[in-house]
């Protein structure tokens, strides 16, 4: 599907995003959401099915496995690095007909009025942070990941 789908152009290497990769296998992707050069929310994260499909119920047991370790383990990961207290995950929307899950943290501090995966970005306060930053974080978190594999 390259040239067709945002996410096949990522993985193929055409697109290129903030970040690094924080985790790979053969199914599932994971990194930064990115902002094209703006400021983003530190530690939204995608995790992307590598195969073309569109959503959840189109996995097969092995995709599905591998994601849902997936999602358990980069959560675990933001919580344990970077402090965050809670993890809001969600599959939205029909714009890229890729299976993505996006997984934003809420740091402690949040008033609870922004408590919610995007009402985090509203805060005035809000993580919003360059591209260096994301780095930064994906760099810790791809530590965390490559150490705690059986976590």
């Amino acid at each position: 599907m390259m040239g067709d789908c945002f996410i096949c152009d990522k993985h193929a290497g055409i697109m290129k995003t903030a970040g690094s990769t924080i985790f790979e296998d053969d199914f599932i992707s994971i990194g930064h959401i990115d902002g094209n050069g703006n400021p983003v929310y530190l530690g939204h994260l995608v995790i992307d099915l590598k195969r073309h499909a569109p959503g959840l119920g189109d996995m097969n047991p092995a995709e599905a496995s591998a994601f849902g370790v997936a999602m358990s383990k980069v959560s675990r990961a933001l919580m344990e690095v970077e402090k965050a207290e809670h993890i809001y995950s969600f599959v939205t929307g029909h714009a890229v007909p890729h299976l993505h899950m996006h997984i934003v943290p809420r740091y402690p501090g949040t008033p609870e009025k922004y408590w919610g995966p995007s009402a985090v970005y509203d805060w005035e306060e809000a993580p919003m942070r360059n591209i260096s930053d994301v780095q930064s974080l994906c760099d810790r978190l791809k530590k965390y990941m490559d150490t705690h594999q059986h976590a």
